[in-house]
């Protein structure tokens, strides 16, 4: 199978202005994550609408491609810049541009998902253990996701799902495994083509998760399972800990 790996990357971010750019271990966080992408993939774009982050990409040998600046999400971006390598792939695997310490292991578990011809949607998810703490679990800002049988997704949440009615808290993390969901995806072309034209979904809205659009259009989403956990960066506060994160690989 051909894969094209693309990282959408905007300037403009609310929390973290310029987050892509900022310096993590002497280089920029768009070319750690760049860098971790090609250690699986032959094909690696940085999709941007802002030149500071172009001529960034291009002065470490990246390639990237230049979008509109109009997109509400990365999916979107990252199929303008599908469209524009003018190439057919058959899978096409988002990598958000803030995650520098994605694994070359994660990116073939997510690959492989895609060994079964029948899957559309492809995301990563990892199993919560004793070790993590409830209060991490329950934290907004992380989602969750329940699987069927198949690891398939059946629901994406804020909240920690399932609720374990008949159960103390306290051994919630005991008794049923969780899952928290790795903002990876891959897509096949013509199915990503499709959703970039869904209209926003109640459940979306609610949520504010984009892919629970996929799932209330009837789109399956398949889950590959990873042990490693990410380190993302959303703010100036994410900065500093992967510093520190990456002394102790360094060290």
């Amino acid at each position: 199978m051909d894969f094209i790996a693309i990282i959408p990357a905007r300037y403009a971010s609310t929390r973290f202005p310029a987050k892509p750019l900022a310096i993590l271990g002497g280089k920029p966080v768009i070319r750690h994550v760049y860098e971790q992408a090609a250690k699986t993939f032959d094909d690696v774009y940085v999709a941007t609408d802002d030149e500071r982050i172009e001529h960034a990409v291009l002065a470490f040998g990246g390639k990237v491609i230049m979008t509109s600046s109009d997109h509400n999400s990365g999916t979107d971006r990252c199929y303008e810049a599908y469209l524009k390598v003018r190439k057919t792939f058959d899978v096409l695997i988002n990598i958000q541009g803030d995650e520098p310490f994605v694994q070359p292991s994660q990116l073939q578990k997510l690959a492989a998902c895609f060994l079964d011809p029948s899957v559309q949607i492809a995301t990563l998810v990892k199993p919560v253990t004793l070790e993590d703490s409830l209060e991490a679990l329950m934290n907004v800002n992380s989602p969750k996701v329940v699987l069927d049988k198949d690891r398939n997704a059946l629901y994406f949440s804020r909240s920690m799902i399932p609720y374990q009615r008949n159960a103390d808290k306290n051994d919630w993390l005991k008794n049923h495994i969780y899952y928290k969901h790795i903002g990876l995806y891959g897509y096949r072309p013509e199915v990503l083509k499709e959703l970039i034209s869904l209209p926003l979904s109640p459940l979306e809205k609610a949520e504010s998760l984009e892919q629970l659009r996929w799932l209330e259009n009837g789109y399956k989403i398949k889950a590959g399972i990873t042990d490693i956990e990410t380190v993302g960066i959303d703010t100036p506060a994410d900065l500093e800990h992967a510093e520190q994160v990456l002394k102790q690989h360094r060290g």
